[in-house]
């Protein structure tokens, strides 16, 4: 067995902070990459890259060859696919080859990238926990759902003995955002004055560099089978638009508006993006459902058990912008 870190979906936002979390603590790292991703965040770096994808069970058995530690991070991470198949093929099914060619290969620890998506919210307006009870019935869209049925594929597989720890981030955020995310998309819209009203609604946010420490620590110090909230700090959405207000000089939006005004609309622009034009629709459907619960969470556990930093979420936010706005996304300030 060799001393290999491999990292699936390391070109993107969250797995291409772990990975330069891992080099800067001088891991040799190894990342798995489609060979059409695009591939600056990973920038320099000195990295291996193993051309594949986790659909590829092949590819997967070579990519793992000599692993000790596996981050799989990859998924789709999207509220709207023309194809919604895409949701359970990528992250069902390929965190299922995942974790096969894993315990193939021998590897010693593995961290399964999930989501606080995947866990349950307090119909009291407290925030969720670890063990919040949840359902399949209880996920608002496709993402949501696969994300769910993949973390229960990652929890049988800690019970078959692989050892694997579970980590849900909450809502990151910072530099290097490019394709970009949910998140991402609400704060280059803000910046570029399409935000005209909020709706009642509120997320946790957290650096994303924490989030990347987190999955190391959960590495190192996690419990096999069990799961981590990697969270930071709860915010309503009005919370969220002033403190980008603050540190752009923007006006945030000053009218609340109630989901159920917003579905209509959501509906047209999908029904759009599904049968003309196949591009994202400018409002998701999932995004309006998800919005009708206050996406809270204590992300406690794992800065009890872990030592997760809980870096201010107001710097994440400012670091954010300005990446956003030197990189082309949203007007220069």
């Amino acid at each position: 067995m060799g001393d290999v870190t491999v990292v699936t979906g390391g070109t993107g936002f969250v797995g291409a902070a772990v990975v330069r979390h891992l080099v800067a603590g001088g891991h040799h790292v190894r990342v798995l990459v489609r060979p059409r991703s695009d591939r600056r965040l990973l920038g320099d770096l000195p990295i291996e890259i193993a051309d594949g994808d986790i659909t590829e069970p092949i590819s997967l058995r070579r990519c793992l060859r000599d692993c000790r530690r596996l981050f799989h991070v990859a998924a789709l991470y999207s509220l709207w696919a023309r194809d919604r198949r895409q949701f359970y093929e990528v992250n069902v099914e390929g965190t299922r080859r995942v974790l096969a060619a894993a315990a193939e290969a021998g590897v010693s620890r593995v961290v399964y990238t999930s989501t606080v998506g995947a866990l349950g919210i307090p119909s009291d307006g407290s925030p969720g926990t670890e063990e919040t009870p949840v359902s399949l019935a209880d996920m608002a869209g496709d993402y949501k759902r696969s994300k769910f049925l993949a973390e229960e594929v990652a929890r049988e597989s800690a019970r078959q003995g692989l050892p694997v720890v579970i980590v849900n981030p909450s809502t990151p955020i910072g530099p290097g955002d490019i394709k970009p995310t949910p998140t991402g998309q609400m704060v280059v819209d803000f910046l570029r004055g399409k935000m005209w009203a909020y709706l009642d609604t509120g997320l946790n946010l957290v650096d994303v560099d924490d989030v990347a420490a987190g999955h190391l620590l959960a590495a190192e110090r996690g419990i096999v089978g069990e799961r981590y909230i990697l969270g930071g700090r709860n915010l309503t959405l009005r919370e969220i638009f002033e403190a980008l207000g603050r540190i752009a000089g923007i006006r945030p939006p000053r009218i609340k508006v109630s989901a159920g005004l917003i579905l209509p609309i959501a509906w047209l622009s999908e029904r759009i993006a599904d049968h003309l034009t196949g591009r994202p629709p400018a409002v998701p459907m999932d995004a309006v459902r998800m919005a009708r619960k206050r996406m809270f969470f204590d992300g406690g556990k794992a800065v009890r058990q872990l030592g997760m930093p809980q870096s201010p979420v107001e710097d994440a936010l400012a670091r954010a912008v300005r990446w956003f706005q030197a990189n082309g996304y949203a007007p220069a300030p």
